[in-house]
């Protein structure tokens, strides 16, 4: 039997102990199956945004002493949980998403292998482990003489990205699923000592509340975006050098600024201090300690900035056998178990959603709300760790569905039911028809101050606090 998103609500919020009971205050309406996967993918999407919505609502408490109702419609969160699909330039093509060398290939003892390609230095890279040219047929050809786990490892080793289909139950034998579920399904924990900082009166939640966003691909963008649309001030990092996927920028890049920092020159490494000292978070996706030896560990940012909160994603945690290894939503999805009993084990398959990725990046939202809620009261610094992995473990506790009804192309873009969630901004890319925020507040709108800009749009300095 399915869990409710009532009652996995009242898991995240059990996680963190924060406001138990709560979760029986949220409207929800519409259950699943939205989408033709037994996975409660619907569930798991409106539990992680009505979460951040509760939190939002906190925070406006302590503003204003008034109270908000939260409601989150499971419909729009299924949707929610893959907004890249719906995000589209209105008369242009969109770029594309997927590498030609992505994807699954069956290997010599029969099993299934995802190779992650869609950045060009991990395409090369896997292409340099197998030894062949960029073609798709020689891929499958050279992958298929070779063994799943060797092959695996391999690439683990040059340090690219791939993942081997594990069923469920050899996930739970592995001694890192072991060590996952020994885990809370997020982490905050109290990093530092300071002052309380009280919110003042504003015209939304999180008014006044500046954000650096070094985040990339879908989950941590998914953050940032869901801080602005409750009043941010988020500014998204990156660097002319570092890769991107421009697809992905105009779906998470609503609502914030961007500006260009290289954090390979003492240069940038200041420019960045400076931002922080007047920020509240800073939202990192880099592997767990990518960033420390350039100083910005969250013990160095909390000692720079007495009272940052810290929110940290990663794809298989922070700490285990495979602690800081390199991973995406679908790599999860294919070691934890989970594109097996979706797809079968005869040709593995992902979920029509990107629930690991977008539910994680809702839960970072959360936790920082948490944590800036607490600074507010009890003053303190604080550090935030989400991992894809830890989310993938929640989908699957939260129990099964029965999809045989549900169409395969349920919810496709050109569905009625879509587009009455969806919105239109204008943007430099042009004209983008994209989905509305998706958690409902009684009095504070969620939305997008700002349009959807090209990375490095903006010079690296914080807007005046309003």
């Amino acid at each position: 039997m399915a869990t409710t998103p009532t009652q996995a609500l009242a898991q995240i919020l059990e996680a963190v102990d924060w406001q138990r009971g709560a979760a029986d205050a949220v409207a929800f309406t519409g259950s699943d199956p939205m989408l033709a996967t037994r996975f409660a993918v619907g569930t798991a999407g409106a539990a992680a945004i009505a979460a951040s919505g509760l939190a939002a609502a906190a925070l406006w408490r302590l503003r204003c002493g008034r109270r908000q109702h939260v409601a989150m419609d499971v419909t729009t969160a299924a949707m929610t949980m893959r907004s890249n699909i719906y995000t589209r330039l209105v008369g242009k093509p969109m770029p594309a998403l997927w590498d030609q060398i992505s994807g699954l290939y069956p290997t010599r003892d029969a099993r299934w292998i995802q190779l992650h390609c869609n950045y060009p230095h991990h395409r090369d890279g896997a292409l340099a482990v197998l030894g062949c040219d960029e073609d798709r047929k020689r891929v499958a050809a050279v992958i298929a003489q070779r063994d799943g786990l060797e092959l695996e490892e391999a690439m683990s080793a040059a340090g690219m990205v791939a993942a081997l289909s594990r069923t469920a139950a050899e996930w739970a034998a592995h001694p890192h699923g072991q060590h996952i579920a020994t885990l809370p399904l997020l982490h905050i924990e109290r990093i530092g000592d300071s002052a309380p900082e009280p919110l003042g009166a504003a015209a939304r939640p999180l008014s006044g509340v500046r954000v650096l966003d070094l985040t990339r691909v879908l989950a941590g963008p998914t953050c940032g975006r869901t801080l602005a649309e409750h009043g941010a001030d988020v500014m998204r990092i990156s660097a002319p050098h570092l890769p991107y996927i421009e697809h992905l920028v105009m779906d998470t890049g609503h609502g914030k600024l961007a500006a260009h920092v290289d954090l390979t020159n003492e240069p940038g490494r200041a420019t960045l201090r400076a931002l922080m000292r007047d920020g509240d978070v800073f939202a990192q996706g880099y592997r767990p300690g990518t960033l420390a030896g350039r100083g910005f560990s969250p013990a160095a940012l909390a000692e720079l900035r007495p009272g940052i909160v810290c929110v940290s994603l990663s794809a298989y945690g922070d700490s285990g056998p495979w602690g800081g290894k390199r991973g995406f939503d679908t790599l999860v999805q294919g070691v934890t178990g989970i594109t097996i009993e979706h797809g079968g084990a005869e040709k593995p398959n992902h979920l029509p959603v990107s629930v690991l990725d977008y539910a994680s990046g809702y839960l970072m939202a959360f936790g920082a709300m948490v944590a800036l809620h607490r600074r507010a009261q009890e003053g303190g610094s604080y550090h935030v760790r989400v991992s894809l992995v830890q989310t993938a473990h929640w989908l699957q506790q939260l129990g099964r569905v029965d999809c045989a009804g549900v169409a395969a192309d349920a919810l496709h873009p050109k569905d009625p039911v879509v587009a009455t969630r969806l919105i239109e901004s204008d943007t430099p890319f042009g004209r983008l028809r994209h989905l509305a925020p998706a958690v409902e507040l009684s009095e504070t709108r969620p939305h997008w101050a700002r349009p959807v800009v090209p990375l490095g749009s903006h010079p690296p300095a914080w807007p005046p606090r309003p």
